[in-house]
């Protein structure tokens, strides 16, 4: 039996080797993916953002939480920074996690040097944890601010997360942040100026465009478990309004765009390497870069004449 098909019958080793394979050698990942894909477009993906130390990892465990207990089928994938040395996730977010044993299928992603807080794996596993039965994936990024509106690409929701005591600092979302937000979370509330923060965030909300969906902004305690339900409440109405949103094929096809765009540069940066290192030409341009005999554009340029 192949490992695709091990994935759609709920074997989980074959779910942990699938995204191993995704992350180590996505080539190879490829048969996998084209047995899955009918399988998955399912549920809903809701993706959590903001600056490192907000919460995000304790508010997504606290989540899947409410979201077993009302008889979800739950995935994460937690998206960490790259260890420099070997590659793999540094934060281990799935230690922090492990508490919920087998009801959920818990992943970390190392980004491998991706920006925008995502793991360029981070399509590919959302698919086999759908065609692996999962009806909830909860995506963690990493938190490097503003760069992280790549979560909005791949998420249903999107959760940006928040602490009290930003002050001039709340400013810096209206360049970006605040446009993919569907839910805001000002978490660990109990702090003083929780009330302030969340003024801002609704004002900055209401002088921004007119949404069908206007992002309730919400207070927490995640550690406490504090307003986590009222968060769960907030995802299952935003789901419910985006089925009815007229725009949702648009947003389909230009989902559907973004993932032949990528694969097709992944399938075509592969060829141009391997062809010009079969001919030898790979470590000649390299060197002509490295010592500004030549720029990367035209060493792109080059290369790719060197095809035809």
């Amino acid at each position: 039996m192949s490992l695709g098909a091990e994935i759609l019958q709920g074997d989980r080793r074959a779910l942990a080797r699938a995204l191993t394979l995704v992350e180590s050698d996505p080539h190879a990942a490829d048969d996998i993916i084209a047995e899955v894909y009918p399988h998955t477009g399912h549920g809903v993906v809701v993706g959590i953002t903001g600056a490192p130390g907000v919460g995000k990892s304790t508010l997504v465990d606290r989540l899947a939480g409410q979201f077993l207990a009302r008889g979800r089928k739950v995935g994460i994938l937690a998206v960490d920074p790259s260890s420099p040395f070997t590659g793999g996730a540094l934060l281990g977010d799935r230690v922090r996690m492990e508490g919920r044993g087998s009801d959920v299928f818990m992943r970390s992603l190392a980004t491998r040097g991706h920006l925008g807080g995502l793991a360029r794996a981070t399509p590919r596993a959302i698919q086999l944890l759908q065609a692996f039965g999962k009806d909830l994936i909860l995506l963690e990024t990493v938190g490097a601010g503003q760069s992280e509106v790549d979560v909005m690409g791949f998420a249903d929701t999107t959760i940006i997360v928040v602490v009290p005591g930003l002050g001039d600092d709340v400013q810096a979302f209206k360049a970006g942040i605040l446009e993919i937000g569907d839910i805001f979370v000002v978490n660990k509330s109990d702090r003083p100026g929780a009330d302030q923060t969340m003024r801002e965030l609704r004002q900055m909300l209401h002088l921004g465009p007119q949404r069908a969906w206007m992002p309730p902004v919400l207070a927490a305690q995640a550690q406490q478990d504090v307003g986590v339900s009222e968060i769960a409440d907030a995802i299952l109405r935003h789901s419910e309004v985006r089925l009815t949103d007229p725009e949702q094929q648009q947003r389909r096809m230009q989902e559907a765009e973004r993932l032949v765009r990528d694969a097709l540069a992944e399938q075509l940066v592969r060829r141009v390497v391997n062809q010009s290192q079969a001919k030898g030409r790979w470590h000649e341009v390299l060197t002509e870069v490295a010592e500004r005999r030549l720029d990367p554009a035209g060493a792109a340029k080059a290369l790719h004449l060197d095809q035809e």
